[in-house]
C-alpha cells in the first residue's frame, strides 16, 4: 500500500468549500475522488475570483487537487441513471446541497442504498438534517454568526467580527472527513454503509466547547477579548519598541521563569499575581505593568531573552511572511504543482505526516469535465459510441478542449 485510502472511490457531489475541503483531505491520502459538476458551469467556486490564474480561479486551483472532474446533468433521466451506475462502483458520496435537494432530484441516500447497500452518504449542511433550522440556507458567515463565534471574536468592546478564514465551512469539512473514516471502518467490519449527517453549526460548537463550558460554569456571557484568553494570563499579544509580540505563559511554573526575565522578580511573591487564578482576577493591573515593560525593548531583543528562558512566544506574521517562514519551508508545507492552464502554482501541502504512507499532492485541480470520458470508460466500461450518444443528448458535458 502506497497511500492509506487508495482503494476508496468517492463520487463527490459537493461544491463551494465545506464538502470539497472534506474530499480534498481524503484525496490527499489516496482516495479516488470523482468530482461531479454541472455541465457548462461546474462548481460555483470556479467563478469565485479574482484572483485568477488565466481562466481558472485561484480559489478552485488551490482547493481541488487530487480530483477528477466529470460533467453529468442530474436533472436528466439518463443523467440520474448514470449517477447511480457510478455510485454502484464507489464507497462514498459527499454532498453539501441545501437539505432536501437530493430528495427532490431523486438521488437520495435511500435510493442510492437500494442500488448499493454498502454506500456511505455524507451530507454537510448549515444546521443539520433535522430541527427547526434544517431548511435554512447557510453560508459560512451565517453560521459563524448563529453559532456565537462572531460574538467572541474581535477587540474588547466591539460587536464582534467574522473569523478571517471560513472556519464554519472548513471545520465542517474536517468533521465530515472524520465521519466518513468512521463509517468506512464500520463498513470494513459489517459490509454495510450508512448515512453521515454533519452540520456547520455543530462543528462550530465543537470549537466553542471550552467557551460554552466556561459560560455554563459561571453564567458570564463571553465577550470579545482581542488576543487575550479568559482562563490564562498572561496569554495575549503585547506591543514592543518595534513590533507586536505573542506571549503564552500557560502555567505557574512558566510564570516563575518569566518574571525574572522581565526584571519583575518582585511579582513572584505578590499575592495578586502568584497564581494563574490570582492573575486572571487582577488582569488589568498586570497587563498594564507588563505592557510598560515590553515597550522598553524591541521585539528582537525580547525574542532572544524569552526563548533563551524557555517562554513560549512568537511573531505576528503576515501571509507573505508565513509562506517564506523557515519552519513552513522545512516541513514542506508550500508545494509547487503544475496545472494545465495555470502553470506552476504554489499550494498548501498536507498537514498530517504519516511515516509509512504519507499523503501528497499528486495531480492539479481538474479542468471542468476533464475526466468525463475516462471515468465512464474505466468505471462503467462504456464504449466510445455510447459516450458520444450521451454527449449528443446533453446528459454529459462537452468534450474538453
Amino acid at each position: 500500500m502506497q497511500l492509506p485510502l487508495e482503494d476508496v472511490k468517492i463520487l463527490d457531489l459537493s461544491h463551494a468549500l465545506a464538502g470539497p475541503f472534506c474530499s480534498t483531505m481524503l484525496g490527499d491520502f489516496g482516495a479516488q475522488v470523482i468530482k461531479l459538476e454541472v455541465p457548462g458551469s461546474g462548481d460555483i467556486s470556479r467563478a469565485w475570483g479574482p484572483p485568477f490564474y488565466h481562466s481558472e480561479t485561484a480559489y478552485f486551483v488551490s482547493l481541488h487537487r487530487n480530483k477528477k472532474s466529470i460533467e453529468i446533468d442530474l436533472k436528466h433521466a439518463a443523467g440520474k441513471e448514470l449517477f447511480f451506475r457510478v455510485v454502484e462502483q464507489c464507497a462514498v458520496v459527499p454532498e453539501d446541497f441545501r437539505v432536501g435537494t437530493l430528495d427532490k432530484l431523486g438521488l437520495s441516500y435511500e435510493q442510492a442504498r437500494a442500488r448499493h447497500p454498502g454506500i456511505i452518504y455524507c451530507s454537510v449542511s448549515g444546521f443539520g438534517q433535522s430541527g427547526p433550522y434544517r431548511d435554512r440556507a447557510a453560508l459560512d458567515l451565517i453560521v459563524q454568526a448563529e453559532s456565537g463565534m462572531i460574538s467572541i471574536t474581535g477587540e474588547p468592546g466591539s460587536r464582534g467580527v467574522r473569523n478571517g478564514v471560513s472556519s464554519a465551512d472548513m471545520v465542517a469539512g474536517m468533521w465530515a472527513a472524520f465521519g466518513i473514516m468512521n463509517a468506512l471502518r464500520v463498513k470494513e467490519k459489517t459490509g454495510t454503509g450508512q448515512y453521515v449527517d454533519v452540520s456547520m453549526l455543530e462543528g462550530q460548537l465543537a470549537l466553542l466547547q471550552g467557551t460554552i463550558g466556561s459560560y455554563m460554569a459561571d453564567g458570564e456571557v463571553p465577550q470579545p477579548m482581542g488576543t487575550a484568553y479568559k482562563a490564562l494570563l498572561p496569554y495575549q499579544t503585547f506591543r514592543t519598541a518595534s513590533k507586536d509580540l505573542a506571549l503564552a505563559v500557560g502555567s505557574d511554573r512558566l510564570w516563575r521563569l518569566f518574571c525574572p526575565i522581565l526584571g519583575l522578580a518582585d511579582m513572584l511573591d505578590d499575592p495578586r499575581y502568584a497564581t494563574n487564578a490570582a492573575r486572571v482576577t487582577n488582569r488589568e493591573s498586570l497587563i498594564a505593568r507588563l505592557q510598560e515593560v515590553f515597550l522598553s525593548r524591541t521585539y528582537e531583543e525580547w525574542e532572544a531573552l524569552l526563548l533563551a528562558g524557555g517562554i513560549p512566544m512568537g511573531a505576528i506574521n503576515t501571509i507573505d511572511q508565513v509562506v517564506q517562514h523557515p519552519q513552513v519551508q522545512a516541513r514542506g508545507m508550500i508545494v509547487e504543482n503544475e496545472h494545465p492552464v495555470a502553470g506552476k502554482v504554489q499550494l498548501v501541502g498536507v498537514p498530517v505526516k504519516l511515516s509509512a504512507t504519507p499523503g501528497s499532492i499528486r495531480t492539479p485541480a481538474p479542468l471542468l469535465g476533464q475526466h468525463t470520458d475516462e471515468v465512464l470508460r474505466q468505471y462503467l466500461g462504456m464504449a466510445e459510441a455510447d459516450i458520444a450518444a450521451l454527449r449528443q443528448q446533453g446528459v454529459i458535458g462537452k468534450q474538453p478542449a
